[in-house]
């Protein structure tokens, strides 16, 4: 099991960027494969992207690609999220999240959870 903090959120303007972080402890970190997920009020939470154990290949989904950039940093334990060009519709809770295998897309293949970070993103 890994514990996972987020932090990095706030409120910016529209086209501004933003970097995530997700602070990970307990089991070793290069165990497991991560993603990116976000929530709006009354509705599910949303798979992002997610990249594997070495962190040498990624997936984002249609709605972030090109904006959005996940990456991690094995050695201080630490999973990215690197936002640009950031619109209205990006405001939602970030949330990090760790899982066994690389390629999970939904929540359930997803084992530990942080606590999210609030973006919000003035238009």
């Amino acid at each position: 099991q890994v514990q996972l903090v987020e932090s990095g959120g706030g409120l910016v303007q529209a086209g501004d960027s933003l970097r995530l972080s997700c602070a990970a402890s307990g089991d070793t970190f290069s165990k497991y494969a991560m993603g990116w997920f976000r929530q709006t009020p009354g509705k599910e939470r949303a798979f992002l992207a997610a990249i594997n154990m070495s962190g040498d290949r990624t997936y984002h989904m249609s709605s972030v690609k090109g904006r959005f950039t996940i990456s991690r940093d094995n050695a201080k334990n630490t999973l990215y999220l690197q936002m640009n060009s950031l619109n209205a519709d990006d405001t939602a809770v970030y949330y990090c999240a760790a899982a066994k295998c690389y390629g999970a897309r939904t929540e359930n293949e997803y084992d530990d959870w942080g606590q999210g970070t609030q973006v919000t993103v003035a238009s």
